[in-house]
């Protein structure tokens, strides 16, 4: 199993910057697609981004494209964020998430092991 732990959440003005970080347990972390999910209360929990454990290559949801960017450092079993230019709509409960394999299907990827989230709030 995977234990996932999200941190680096908290409060911030408008078109600052936070950077999130997913620690992740076992020392099979390279072996997994790791990505970033958002969920505002009462609406659904959306895709952010994603990375793949093979050659590290990204994806983004169109409404954070050029704003965020995600990477990670398989020899800390971590994953990271690097959230720029935060807008209002960005205020989210952060999760991390683990799908074991190499591939990613797309936004509808199912992943197994879920963190419990960390909560980013931007400020107008």
């Amino acid at each position: 199993q995977v234990r996932l732990v999200e941190s680096g959440g908290g409060l911030v003005q408008a078109g600052g910057s936070l950077r999130l970080s997913c620690a992740a347990s076992g020392r099979t972390f390279s072996s997994y697609v790791m990505g970033w999910f958002r969920q505002a209360p009462g609406k659904e929990r959306e895709f952010v981004s994603a990375i793949t454990s093979s050659d590290s290559s990204t994806h983004y949801a169109d409404s954070v494209k050029g704003r965020f960017t995600i990477s990670r450092d398989n020899a800390k079993n971590t994953v990271y964020l690097q959230m720029n230019s935060l807008k209002s709509e960005d205020t989210a409960v952060y999760y991390c998430a683990a799908k074991y394999g190499s591939i990613w299907y797309g936004p509808g990827t199912l992943y197994e092991y879920w963190g419990q989230g960390t909560q980013v709030t931007v400020s107008s």
